[in-house]
């Protein structure tokens, strides 16, 4: 593994006991460079191996529909890491007090956690990192070009970060080892995991359906079915052109790296652009979070942004909503009600309809602030890939102009890049989506 995946948390040398891998981002046993690091101080130090999921009641505004993904989701990991001779243990509470009482009753001597930006969970890092005095290790197992590798700094839009990333890419875009049966039986305390109970009784007809090996059905059939024609067909809101990866990718059930590894092996004409969707622009949402602790407030914006958009907080709006009119979908604007419709129904919105549907939200409230606020609940709320770096940046991108240039200067907006109904209705056939989403 190259070690440029690996930060190390502690300077506590790596000891013989039980390993444990803290799975919080990357929900997968296939594919995950953390868990095979795990593994690998595992063997080195003829050691049992196990992982420790913590089940958070409340995280984000995740909803029952996303607990219920995420844990069909985790049964199946443990089922395959069973197959493994690794146990899976469902911890329950916060991690900063669940995780290290785990620790202590396994007699655990090194840990490895999975990479995430978000600052909640840089903080459960940190708050379990004062209370263990082993070793500590994070591996970035959701990046194909580690975060920290990728870049040291803030990087302005993806032109920046592009050619460090392309840079890089050929020594980390490489095929996994396989996961080994574990030979060190585990002699701590078995897992008796008690399953919270569905809340919304499995997938719903217009849900993807969660779990790894529906995940690799999916990239398989996207590949097959659309990959071909994904570059012409992408940002037309009526057809099924996109890849629908975002929630297992979200959720961990699906490796980027293994999604590029198959798109680049097909030699199809539309793994150009897929593959900058998947890689560039993703990764820059992991940078953006990761370094600017401000990418859920107006406070993150650059500098531009937020002299023209202070300059422009006055100006009258035509339409004010709150933020019960915007989740009932209750606006004048019937294309925007049935992207909040569809949302709200499917979990899922096209991407070209979420930058429109995410402007209007600036446009109509009464400051960039509530419209950040309002965006940020819905899209957390209802999307399935929720509370997730590419949704922060997104809608950064649209509110505030995060990762964009300036534009003409027009009210409410100021330098904002605008979106229009009557600009949809040149891109794609505006009342068809309105149909379909009724």
């Amino acid at each position: 593994m190259n070690s440029d995946r690996i930060e190390i948390l502690n300077d506590s040398p790596v000891a013989h006991g039980p390993v444990v891998y803290w799975m919080s981002r990357d929900q997968r046993a296939a594919d995950n460079w953390a868990l095979l690091r795990a593994q690998e101080i595992a063997l080195e130090t003829r050691s049992p191996l196990a992982v420790a999921f913590c089940l958070v009641p409340s995280f984000l505004g995740a909803s029952p529909a996303h607990f219920s993904f995420m844990l069909d989701g985790l049964r199946e990991t443990e089922a395959d890491l069973q197959k493994k001779s690794i146990p899976f243990f469902l911890l329950r509470g916060e991690p900063e007090t669940a995780l290290p009482a785990f620790l202590a009753k396994c007699g655990a001597r090194a840990l490895v956690a999975d990479f995430d930006p978000l600052r909640i969970k840089r903080r459960w890092k940190s708050l379990v990192a004062r209370n263990v005095n082993f070793r500590f290790e994070e591996v970035d197992a959701h990046n194909i070009v580690p975060c920290r590798a990728a870049s040291p700094k803030l990087e302005f839009a993806a032109r920046t970060i592009r050619p460090k990333i392309n840079r890089l890419l050929d020594g980390f875009l490489t095929d996994f080892p396989a996961l080994k049966k574990h030979p060190f039986a585990w002699n701590k305390p078995a897992p008796r995991n008690e399953w919270p109970t569905s809340p919304s009784g499995g997938a719903k007809p217009s849900r993807p359906a969660p779990g790894c090996k529906a995940a690799n059905k999916a990239l398989r059939g996207f590949i097959s079915r659309r990959l071909d024609s994904y570059d012409a067909d992408r940002n037309n809101p009526n057809i099924d052109g996109q890849s629908g990866l975002s929630p297992y990718i979200h959720f961990g059930q699906l490796s980027a790296q293994r999604a590029a590894l198959d798109v680049r092996s097909s030699g199809s004409p539309g793994s150009s652009p897929f593959l900058e969707e998947l890689i560039v622009r993703r990764e820059l949402s992991d940078n953006f979070c990761f370094y600017n602790d401000n990418y859920d407030s107006f406070d993150g914006f650059h500098t531009w942004a937020k002299k023209t958009l202070n300059e422009h907080r006055a100006d009258k709006r035509e339409y004010l909503y709150s933020r019960d009119d915007l989740e009932a979908a209750e606006t004048h604007d019937t294309l925007w009600n049935a992207a909040q419709r569809q949302m709200a129904a499917e979990g899922k919105m096209h991407g070209f309809m979420r930058m429109y549907w995410c402007k209007k939200i600036l446009e109509w409230t009464s400051s960039p602030e509530e419209a950040m606020s309002a965006a940020i609940y819905l899209n957390d709320k209802y999307e399935l890939d929720g509370r997730d770096p590419n949704g922060y940046a997104g809608i950064a991108w649209s509110i505030g102009g995060v990762h964009d240039r300036a534009w003409g200067e027009r009210p409410v907006f100021g330098k904002i890049r605008y979106m229009s109904h009557n600009g949809c209705k040149s891109k794609f056939n505006v009342n068809e989506y309105i149909r379909n989403h009724q």
